[in-house]
């Protein structure tokens, strides 16, 4: 550790805080450098700009969303490791807004090849081969499940259920029991015909 104790993981984790109480299009090296204390200048030996800063947080964000699931799909199979999985979702994004936010852009070749997010596709994975799905249609009922978790999200975040009595949760756990229905009667693979 240098000065003040700055190092890299450092800078990546007080950008993943920046991003929870102020947005995460807040995050700019400047911002963060106010953050820790330090000239900007100072942040350039421990990330390279601001591009950086923000894959950083995406791969904080995975790995603490990987975390979550497994603990919450830990033992369950079926509806129960869906809504394990889809509650691991939603407790994230409720808890840590800006670093969801960091999930919802697209991931840097370093990114998509980090340990977290191969962890996070190995979980997926073991939640919908409870399914029996086809191996061809598992990418397409994973979009479908991450789809129908990230609109709900992104309602629920911009207060678009505030208008009604009906309580969310509720409607959340309709929702979870809607895509347990659609995965157990989920099409097989469309077959060419000749």
């Amino acid at each position: 550790m240098d000065r003040k104790g700055i190092t890299h993981d450092f800078v990546i984790s007080a950008a993943a805080d920046l991003a929870d109480s102020e947005g995460f299009e807040s995050i700019s090296v400047s911002a963060l450098a106010r953050r820790v204390g330090v000239q900007p200048a100072s942040l350039y030996s421990h990330v390279r700009d601001r591009a950086a800063v923000l894959n950083g947080v995406h791969q904080v964000a995975l790995a603490e969303l990987a975390d979550r699931i497994a603990t919450e799909t830990s033992g369950r199979s079926g509806r129960d490791a869906l809504g394990g999985f889809a509650d691991a979702h939603r407790g994230y994004a409720l808890e840590h807004p800006g670093r969801w936010a960091a999930l919802q852009r697209p991931a840097a070749a370093s990114t998509v090849s980090s340990d977290a997010a191969g962890r996070l596709v190995s979980f997926t994975s073991a939640v919908l081969r409870a399914y029996a799905l086809d191996e061809a249609e598992l990418v397409h009922a994973t979009r479908f499940v991450g789809a129908a978790i990230n609109g709900y999200l992104a309602l629920e975040r911009w207060g678009s259920f505030g208008h009604s009595e009906v309580s969310i949760v509720e409607s959340w756990t309709r929702s979870i029991d809607a895509l347990d229905r659609s995965l157990r009667s989920w099409p097989e693979a469309s077959k060419e015909t000749s």
